[in-house]
């Protein structure tokens, strides 16, 4: 599938797959949606180490280096496991540039490392960051009460309704700890309903640029 680096709303930039007219990241602004989703309603729960957190679709690694930046300023100590279907080649991230857009250019090594090391292996990224990275579809994830947060980055129900069901979020809910938290840039009726039939207590929260609302869940 044709891929292409676009610039956002926001001066980041991000990934477009042409064919399916889809892209990474919000064409309003890349950078500014990780934070709002990922980070401010998410990580931004967690006050305490260590912190197991799960992204379904690793994709272009953005939210994985905000989350050790944010890790770093706040001495949190976190475990984070990526899992991606199709990875992103390091010959196409290191053109997003984010280190430089983020104004963190001495942590470039570090962007660096997350998109070359090994698959499949837990690397040290940081002193208080491990990482590891899964190549497998979203449907054969199977841990249980592992993870404190989910990151929900998957392309949208547009192109791959398959990743938005009942199915897929049961393995979430199972994943996740009890008091856990999924949140996602979706808003859709039918991605609600899905979290709330396999027990989620779902919340509707103001979305980023671009997007009226996002949702937050909850595993009681």
């Amino acid at each position: 599938m044709k891929r292409e680096i676009i610039t956002t709303g926001d001066g980041s930039k991000t990934i477009q797959l042409t064919d399916w007219e889809e892209q990474y990241h919000s064409v309003h602004g890349a950078v500014q949606e990780a934070y709002h989703v990922f980070i401010k309603h998410g990580l931004d729960l967690f006050q305490n180490s260590p912190i197991h957190i799960l992204e379904i679709g690793f994709g272009t690694g953005l939210n994985a280096f905000i989350t050790l930046l944010e890790a770093q300023k706040r001495k949190l100590r976190v475990n984070y496991c990526g899992v991606e279907g199709f990875p992103v080649l390091w010959e196409e991230a290191k053109q997003l540039d984010y280190p430089l857009k983020l104004d963190v250019l001495d942590c470039k090594p570090i962007f660096e490392l997350m998109h070359t090391s090994v698959w499949e292996k837990e690397i040290e990224i940081a002193s208080n960051f491990t990482l590891i990275k899964k190549s497998k579809d979203f449907q054969d994830i199977n841990e249980q009460e592992m993870f404190n947060l989910i990151y929900f980055d998957a392309f949208g129900a547009r192109v791959q309704p398959e990743l938005w069901t009942v199915a897929i979020f049961k393995k979430m809910f199972n994943a996740l700890k009890s008091e856990g938290y999924l949140v996602t840039y979706a808003a859709k009726g039918s991605v609600r309903r899905a979290m709330q039939e396999v027990g989620f207590l779902v919340e509707r929260l103001p979305g980023p640029p671009g997007k009226r609302e996002m949702l937050r869940a909850r595993k009681p």
